[in-house]
């Protein structure tokens, strides 16, 4: 196990000089910019100053939307990309001269990186024959993971790659990382090949492994569900940078930036913009919004302000039922009915802001229904529309 820090890292890699011709890269290049590295006249920037520190034992998920860095990050850390400046430090010594298998890292692929020629056995075998180590101590260092790998594995471990599931493929990967004993476990989103039901195995196994090894790992992956399910905090990233590390309640309740507010979150924070400082009020259109006394002396009149709002904190009602809540009228737009758990998402419209709130599915409703949208005051989020920042 270690300790993993970084300081100040950046990574610059050369702008291609000719515009893509084939189809996928061309697709690549029209995103939306915000989602893409930012292009400058030295190339593009993958990783923009980028400071983070892993503790000793504990699991971090780096989650943020494609080409934000994400992997080029797991690839500076392991030692794959070492053309880049400021530090890595492993328990407080700069690896960027160490080659990374003398790192002591255990690398997944998602595309599982397996060895064909030989069968699990022999994936798991491999560092070891390559190390010069025992037969004694390989055997029970195999069969010690094997155990902790769970039913079943032992089964894996004569059979041919080729001859494996997608699920068994990954099962193998993640015991071949695991074996050697890793200072520092990397997963490049090792679930994205799998089915769905496969994927909610596999991440319950990583999970459990994790947890019972306590390895310094870091994760990479797209997926808020499994960042939800594995991380003790999780590292979000947009164009290279950080934008903030929390558990995922900090971040959902206190986000440091619009981008962070509309990206987390399962729906994420409903962000209401067009909307000023009047007064102590936040006006959007005919509604007027108390501002919470914390931001009076920070705000200024007819400051653009952007109202952030999640759907736990939306109630709907068709009549007036609490005078301390905000209360507006609305129609309602759209019904998602959810019969695991007897509720429904009622997506509700006033003037050009529409909201999002949860009501039990007993509650009857229908589409073009006059209803009231109720919001508690104490749970709004505020900011500013220039800069993006929460205010």
């Amino acid at each position: 196990m270690a300790k993993i820090q970084l300081r100040d890292v950046s990574l610059t890699y050369d702008t291609p000089t000719k515009d893509p011709i084939n189809r996928l890269l061309k697709i690549e290049k029209d995103r939306a910019q915000e989602d893409l590295p930012v292009k400058t006249g030295r190339g593009v920037i993958a990783l923009d100053r980028v400071n983070l520190t892993i503790p000793n034992g504990r699991t971090f998920v780096v989650l943020g939307p494609s080409g934000c860095g994400k992997s080029t990050l797991l690839r500076v850390i392991s030692g794959l990309t070492k053309d880049y400046s400021g530090q890595v430090l492993y328990d407080g010594e700069d690896v960027q001269a160490i080659e990374p298998k003398d790192r002591e890292i255990g690398i997944v692929f998602q595309s599982y990186a397996l060895y064909p020629n030989f069968n699990s056995e022999g994936n798991l075998t491999f560092f070891f024959r390559m190390n010069k180590v025992s037969d004694e101590k390989t055997r029970e260092r195999i069969q010690y993971t094997s155990e902790l790998m769970g039913i079943g594995f032992n089964e894996l471990l004569p059979r041919q790659i080729g001859t494996l599931s997608g699920g068994e493929k990954q099962r193998v990967a993640i015991a071949r990382a695991i074996v050697r004993a890793p200072r520092l476990l990397l997963l490049d989103e090792p679930l994205s090949n799998l089915d769905a039901k496969l994927r909610v195995q596999t991440r319950t196994e990583i999970k459990r492994l994790l947890r019972r090894f306590s390895i310094t790992s870091l994760y990479v992956t797209h997926d808020q569900v499994e960042a939800i399910a594995l991380a003790d905090q999780i590292v979000i990233m947009r164009q290279g940078r950080i934008e903030q590390v929390g558990t995922y309640q900090d971040l959902i309740e206190n986000p440091v930036n619009l981008f962070v507010a509309g990206f987390l979150g399962m729906p994420p924070m409903k962000l209401l913009s067009r909307g000023f400082i009047a007064g102590n009020r936040l006006a959007l259109g005919d509604t007027l919004i108390p501002l919470p006394a914390r931001l009076l002396s920070i705000v200024r009149e007819n400051q653009p302000v952007t109202l952030g709002v999640r759907q736990e904190s939306v109630t709907i009602s068709t009549e007036n039922s609490s005078p301390n809540r905000i209360q507006f009228p609305a129609e309602v737009e759209s019904l998602e009915p959810d019969y695991v758990h007897r509720t429904q998402t009622v997506h509700l419209r006033t003037g050009p802001w529409t909201y999002a709130g949860l009501c039990s599915l007993d509650f009857n409703l229908t589409i073009g229904q006059r209803a009231r949208i109720e919001l508690a005051p104490e749970r709004l989020s505020f900011f500013d529309t220039n800069s993006g920042r929460r205010l």
